[in-house]
């Protein structure tokens, strides 16, 4: 297995999962011309992609949707258009071969979710937008080969922006983003001797960087005595593809 972030953050995500022969969207926040270029760094056309996963209905992950097949594409209830694949939470199906269990996420839009992604061999999870994580999700995702964790924002940062009072509310709430300490605490629940590397995912532009949340996740995993050596740690970006897992060119 192996996955491309094509983009995560506020202004568009999309990611691709690649099992074998089968190819799976999570999200599809961008335009054609992005997707249509990310694919073609791995070699992969759209009309490639066996079926498109949506975690929730806001503009930055649903926005391209009217570029797919919408036969193709699988939601919960409330996320997608009536002729789309209905999904359940903890609930899995099937894309050809490979398996999915869609989990609760906590987030302020209509029916938000995370998603495991199983094959013979490896376990994926991908799980952003949420301003925590659900007890009941951590047993769910326990162990996984790879862990693409929501790491948004900088607390200290995030407040010393020109953002309404609000908004900053919003974002800090248990309906809103994980900041970079409460992802790493998750992270550290989640992870296992499986796990073999993690993605910062949905990193703010404004109210944190890469440095900082990744600094973060050495000084908590430090201090819980993780050698975060052992594992592989990067962050995904707005504007260029990131590549994971075990990508064979």
């Amino acid at each position: 297995m192996f996955f491309q972030i094509i983009a995560s953050g506020s202004k568009g995500n999309a990611t691709v999962v690649v099992s074998n022969n089968t190819r799976i969207l999570i999200d599809m926040g961008i335009s054609f011309t992005r997707l249509k270029d990310g694919l073609k760094e791995i070699g992969l056309d759209v009309k490639d992609l066996d079926g498109a996963i949506f975690t929730h209905d806001h503009v930055d992950h649903i926005s391209g949707l009217k570029f797919l097949p919408i036969k193709k594409c699988y939601g919960l209830d409330k996320v997608l258009p009536s002729l789309a694949n209905k999904i359940k939470i903890n609930k899995t199906f099937c894309i050809k071969e490979v398996k999915i269990t869609p989990f609760k996420t906590s987030h302020d839009a209509s029916n938000s979710c995370g998603f495991i992604i199983e094959d013979n061999e490896e376990k994926l999870v991908y799980m952003t937008d949420t301003g925590i994580v659900l007890d009941e999700c951590f047993e769910l995702c326990k162990n996984p080969n790879y862990l693409l964790i929501e790491s948004n924002h900088d607390i200290s940062m995030l407040m010393k922006t020109d953002r309404p009072e609000l908004l900053k509310e919003r974002i800090m709430s248990e309906k809103g983003h994980l900041c970079n300490e409460d992802s790493a605490f998750a992270a550290l629940k989640i992870i296992g001797n499986k796990t073999k590397e993690i993605v910062l995912m949905h990193i703010s532009e404004e109210a944190n960087n890469p440095d900082v949340a990744l600094n973060t996740y050495k000084e908590i995993f430090s201090l819980k005595n993780y050698d975060l050596d052992s594992l592989k740690i990067s962050v995904a970006n707005q504007w260029k593809s990131l590549l994971g897992g075990r990508y064979e060119n």
